[in-house]
């Protein structure tokens, strides 16, 4: 059975609420229970905002499911809570009431016009390596062979 590491965040809004609906959404959805790490509050990550982050790192059970059949799931739910863009018009990141993202899918590797897995910049986020590392552990980069706790190392020392 594998497991699904999603990456939630809210910048703008009832951050708090938003992100909890996120997760009822997908437990509802997936029919399954999240783990959760701790919230973190981050600055935003890729652009300039007076707006901090709420963050919150989830692990659940999705048993054989596609990852592309996932993502999209994920992706309507995110655009059932805010369907605002995520980008500016010249291609820039913007603040956002929720934000969805797919992590990881077990040591699923994908790469094609809609999905990248592992996700090609979790290596460059700590907020969303903290969850894994706590969450999962013994949970390896399918491509680096990193554990997300050695991805951390590899940052703090860059």
């Amino acid at each position: 059975m594998a497991e699904a590491h999603i990456n939630i965040g809210s910048n703008i809004g009832d951050r708090h609420a938003l992100i909890e609906r996120a997760v009822a959404a997908i437990e509802s959805a997936l029919n399954t229970s999240a783990r959760r790490a701790p919230v973190e509050e981050t600055a935003p990550w890729g652009y300039e905002s007076g707006n901090m982050f709420l963050n919150l790192g989830i692990a659940c059970e999705v048993g054989d499911m596609a990852p592309e059949k996932l993502h999209a799931i994920l992706q309507d739910i995110q655009h059932s809570i805010d369907s605002t863009p995520h980008r500016n018009a010249d291609g820039t990141y913007a603040d956002r009431a929720i934000d969805i993202d797919l992590i990881a899918l077990g040591r699923e590797v994908v790469d094609n016009n809609n999905l990248t897995l592992p996700h090609p910049r979790m290596y460059l986020r700590p907020f969303v390596l903290r969850p894994i590392a706590i969450l999962s552990p013994e949970w390896v980069h399918p491509l680096t062979n990193l554990t997300a706790a050695g991805m951390l190392e590899v940052l703090k020392n860059d």
